[in-house]
């Protein structure tokens, strides 16, 4: 099912999210289906969407749902490293300010460990755009909205 997507001043996007627990994993199969659609939904509107963390969708909990094609993938309790320095500028935009982007600076390499919908832990290392995906929506479930990481209001960049 689709999910309203909290916009940029909700102040709700602030919070910080809560771990998932064991406990709570039997929950996650419908939240990641409900995710799904709302990023596929999305994409069939604005033409885009590629990921969205639980926070937007109004449950604070450290999830994030990837869609690149149909299949979803959850990452739940996301933690990110990275193997080295190197930066790259990216124009970031997000389904919870659509028609915004925002210039900044992220790594160009990461590595993710995560749990799957089996509580089985998972890594994946990441290069450019999946590589800031995942940064991106991480920085959601710390409350940190890609507006926060502009350097000047002149990384701020309205789109058609």
């Amino acid at each position: 099912m689709e999910r309203e997507i909290l916009l940029l001043g909700d102040m709700r996007l602030y919070e910080v999210s809560a771990p998932v627990t064991p406990s709570e994993v039997a929950n996650m199969p419908a939240l990641i289906e409900d995710m799904r659609d709302t990023i596929l939904a999305y994409r069939r509107r604005a033409g885009a969407g590629r990921a969205i963390a639980a926070p937007q969708i109004g449950v604070f909990k450290r999830v994030v749902c990837v869609c690149l094609e149909r299949e979803p993938v959850a990452l739940l309790n996301p933690v990110l490293s990275f193997p080295d320095d190197e930066m790259m500028d990216v124009l970031d935009d997000c389904m919870s300010f659509p028609g915004l982007r925002v210039r900044l600076r992220r790594y160009l390499r990461c590595r993710v460990r995560y749990r799957d919908l089996e509580w089985a832990e998972r890594e994946a290392a990441l290069e450019g755009d999946l590589s800031e995906l995942l940064q991106h929506e991480c920085d959601h479930l710390d409350g940190i909205m890609a507006t926060m990481r502009a350097r000047s209001a002149k990384d701020l960049v309205m789109t058609p």
